[in-house]
């Protein structure tokens, strides 16, 4: 299920919209991240349809859901571990907390570009998550192949310790993906962590009994970044770069299908969108 929308442009002045990209600042101005700004820009009406779509058949969110980021107002983070709109649950977000950072005061959780309370349908679905990492180019997905970066002779004891504990949780998804799952997976804090990271949350999510959408969005003709990278130029050009990104962690078949993980409905997907980067949709 991999389709590709094009955003049309709606009557906003030039001022209104220039006010709107300022709060952003200068290195977030182009790219995925103003696009997923203009997402969630607009009437809750209009953003949990854009959502609904994104989730592609497999859930959905209303207006009453709750969504990071808000438009431009205000443009902050989507942690999980922090995020009430998200996790309602206190015990919830301390447990994430406490799976991912030995000590959270000094360390930060995944941000995710998109995250929005949800309906998933099926396999004990409900109330659940959407969450969305998104890319505008092809240097931006190769260049999270890296891992985790951790520089063992400067490391304090504080930045040593989370290094070990993220990478015990992600130990510890990989291996209950793989006996959930009948697959060989090979999620790693050491290469590819931010992939490995997406879907060691979206594990754990499904262990609180959170049933979770996993969405890799893909910006396509993103041209603004041709001096970055070279932007994606179709649907499938898309698709092939994560199949084949993916690949060293888990087989391909993983994608858009319904797997029962925890009881819990987990689905991972792939989708694209052509819209512009200072215009809302």
């Amino acid at each position: 299920m991999y389709s590709q929308v094009v955003a049309s442009n709606t009557s906003v002045s030039p001022v209104s919209v220039s006010s709107l990209m300022q709060k952003l600042g200068p290195r977030a101005q182009q790219g995925s991240n103003p696009r997923c700004h203009w997402l969630t820009h607009g009437t809750r009406r209009e953003v949990a349809g854009r959502l609904t779509g994104l989730a592609q058949g497999w859930g959905t969110v209303s207006e009453e859901d709750n969504w990071m980021p808000d438009g431009f107002c205000p443009p902050e983070e989507a942690r999980l571990d922090e995020s009430q709109k998200l996790v309602s649950a206190v015990a919830d977000r301390g447990k994430l907390s406490k799976w991912w950072l030995a000590v959270p005061q000094r360390a930060n959780t995944p941000n995710w570009d998109i995250a929005s309370t949800c309906t998933v349908h099926g396999v004990q679905g409900g109330k659940g998550l959407l969450l969305v990492e998104a890319k505008a180019h092809h240097n931006e997905l190769k260049n999270s192949a890296k891992g985790k970066q951790f520089q063992p002779n400067n490391a304090s004891h504080d930045s040593r310790s989370n290094h070990h504990r993220i990478g015990a949780a992600i130990h510890e998804a990989n291996t209950a993906l793989t006996a959930q799952t009948k697959l060989c997976w090979a999620l790693s804090r050491d290469k590819h962590y931010q992939m490995s990271n997406r879907f060691a949350w979206a594990w754990k999510l499904t262990e609180l009994g959170y049933p979770v959408i996993l969405v890799y969005l893909g910006f396509l003709k993103a041209n603004e970044m041709h001096d970055r990278g070279t932007p994606f130029d179709s649907c499938d050009d898309w698709k092939e770069c994560v199949k084949e990104h993916s690949q060293p962690l888990f087989p391909v078949q993983i994608w858009n299908q319904k797997w029962t993980v925890h009881g819990r409905a987990f689905v991972p997907c792939i989708h694209s969108l052509t819209m512009s980067y200072d215009a809302p949709i």
